[in-house]
This record gives C-alpha cells, structure tokens and sequence, in this order.
C-alpha cells in the first residue's frame, strides 16, 4: 500500500517522548528518537494532575510554550497534543451545518485484558497495560461498523482534536486520488505542469503517480534523529519549530520545497518523505482553486457528517501543513475510516469513488518497497 494514501485510522494516541535539553536541534532529535520512560505514572504524565497551562496566568513552570519548544516536550506534549492551535497559526476544517452521523456503538468490557507480546519482544502484556506505557491520550476501536472501545486520558476528550501529525498524508492522499479518478488530476502528468514554481527543483519532472506513491528519489532526509537532516530545515521553514536565531532559510512551505534537489531518476524505489505530500497539497489546491482546508471540509469533512469542525496547522502565508497538521476527534477519524471500509459510501452516498479504494487496497509496488529497506 502506497504509504501516502493509506486510509487505516483507528486509533490515535500519544507519540509524546523526553527529550535532552541541549541545543533545539538536540532537543528535537531526542524527542523523536527516546521511548518514553515506562517507569513513569499516570500522575506523573497527567496533565490534569501536573496543572500545565491553569491559572489566570499560570504559573511560568506550569506554562507550556511554542517559543521554547513546550509543544514538544513530554510530558507537556500530553497538553498540547490537544491545544495546537492555541500555539501557533492554524485553519479550519468546518464541518458544516447538518446534523452529524449517527455512530453505532457494541462496548465490549473485555479489550482491557487482552494480551499481547509487544513488536521487539518482551514480557506479554495487556491492551490496557500498553495504553498506560505509552502514555496514549485516546484510544478508539471499530469493528464491522460499530465502535466497541473507546477510551480518554488527561485533558483528552471525544470533544478534542488530537493532534493527527502524519495521518494526515491519508486525507491529503485520498482527496488527491478523487481527483485523478474524476479526470480534474492527471496522474501521469509532471508536477511542474500544475506548479511551474518548482520547475527547477527536483520535483519538476516527478509525475503526480509518483508523488502519491512516495517513489521520487530526492536530496532530502527524514532522520529525526539527526539534527543534521533536511526534516528540520522543513520544519523551521514553516514555523514548526521555533527558528534558531541565525536562521536564514525558507520562510515558508512553498519556498522550502523550491529548494530540494533530485537525487537521481524517479520511480525506482520507496522512500517515505514528507516533502511529496506538501508537494501534493499544493497541487490539489491549485488544481481546485482551494484552500486545502476548504477542500479537505467540501470533499470529506461535510459529506461524511462529522461531529466537530477539524484544524490545521499553517506557515506564516496560511499554507496548511499538508503532511502532518491535521487535528481531529478519534469520532471523526472513525468516520472516515468506516467510509473506507465501505469502498468510499457513508451517510447515504458514494463521497470517495470505489475506484480510489480500490486501488489503496491494492497498494503500491512490493519491489519498490522492499528498497527502503525497513527492519519491520
């Protein structure tokens, strides 16, 4: 399966890590690469108990701040995974004026003592012993149409966007491939012919296939456990983490993707980068004549009756964060994921062509992927 494209949202939890408080670029690294520390209790995570972000104002050592990398500290993260937006710029995803869909619902008590062996090995433990190691947030499990588990920690609630980070690229990817199925995006078409701007940059003769795929093959890195790689100069370009002070880069999304060069031909291999899906939604907005948000509400967020209006994360010109900005309740996510499962039909009509699911389910080059070369 075509990693932009994937539709399977079921469940949305804490990535929160610890971080080492050195420099930004050490401190973003360690956040993304150390586990949590297991050791560690709800009441020492909690932010409800840790009082983060109360009082008229709250207390500096309780404030959770963008400027000194706040929103990405856990456990402040168990805070602001679910306040984005009131952190930086953001856009949003209405959800229109109609009632939202009917959700069914089978609770079972039992998925708390399920066991399992954890991926690397390990004692055997249970689904609920695994919510509370990782910290998670939320938690929501459908099945054959009916939510049969549903869970909320900390500041967290069915009321909440998440913060949805890289599931994203599944809205932006399925919105993308609606419209290569209703003829508006041609698939085999350049990137350059819809977006002149990156006619010198390694994009430029990459198809539109080859976007959604993630086969481009560019001079752009994606170690988060490098400070050193190219992910964080996307992200100080569009204001995703706060810029060091002798940052001269890119000041946007846009200007930041003028900036990556080619590696060699494209088509040949796998290689999950983010840059292919912001490229994405510049392309759908082009070709739309749309905000990515007006179209992510007009395509799925509205036809599928959601319960609360969604937002994204934007640069400082109002370009949406197409690979990772999405916010959204676990409730609306499943109602997305529940379209899927019923080949693109939902609240009493076709909102994503069959065709599209079809060819997400049938996925993308085995070969391709095998080149990337992962462990698991």
């Amino acid at each position: 399966m075509a990693l932009a494209r994937m539709a399977l949202l079921t469940v949305v939890r804490s990535i929160s890590r610890r971080i080492v408080r050195t420099s930004l670029a050490a401190a973003v690294a360690a956040l993304l690469c150390v586990p949590p520390a297991l050791a560690q209790s709800d009441r020492e995570t909690n932010p409800i108990a840790l009082d983060w972000m109360q009082g008229s104002p709250p207390p500096l050592e309780r404030q959770v701040r963008f400027q000194d990398l706040g929103h990405l500290t856990f456990p402040k993260t168990r805070w602001s995974f679910s306040h984005f937006r009131e952190l930086g710029p953001t856009t949003n995803v209405w959800r229109g004026a109609a009632a939202p869909t009917r959700l069914r619902y089978a609770l079972r008590d039992d998925l708390d003592e399920l066991a399992f062996e954890p991926l690397g090995g390990g004692a055997t433990i249970s689904w609920a012993q695994s919510l509370a190691r990782n910290h998670a947030d939320a938690a929501l499990i459908m099945h054959r149409g009916r939510i049969v588990y549903e869970r909320y920690f900390g500041v967290t609630t069915a009321q909440t966007p998440h913060m949805s980070f890289s599931m994203t690229k599944s809205y932006v990817g399925v919105l993308a491939a609606m419209l290569v199925a209703e003829g508006v995006l041609d698939e085999h078409a350049t990137v350059a012919s819809y977006i002149p701007e990156l006619a010198g940059s390694g994009f430029a003769d990459a198809t539109v296939r080859q976007i959604l795929d993630m086969t481009t093959d560019l001079r752009y890195s994606e170690d988060y456990s490098d400070p050193r790689s190219d992910v964080y100069q996307f992200a100080y370009a569009g204001g995703l983490f706060p810029r060091p002070t002798d940052y001269r880069g890119p000041d946007t999304f846009y200007d930041y993707l003028r900036t990556v060069a080619a590696a060699g031909p494209h088509g040949r291999a796998f290689a999950y980068r983010s840059v292919n899906t912001e490229v994405l939604g510049w392309i759908v907005a082009r070709v739309t004549g749309q905000n990515l948000s007006d179209v992510l509400s007009e395509r799925l967020w509205r036809p599928l009756g959601a319960e609360l209006d969604a937002y994204i994360l934007v640069d400082q010109s109002g370009t949406a964060w197409a690979s990772g900005g999405l916010n959204a309740t676990l409730r609306d996510h499943a109602r997305f994921g529940e379209m899927m499962r019923l080949n693109g039909r939902y609240n009493g009509r076709q909102i994503v062509p069959a065709s599209v699911v079809e060819d997400i389910r049938r996925g993308g080059s085995q070969e391709q992927f095998a080149q990337a070369d992962y462990a698991t």
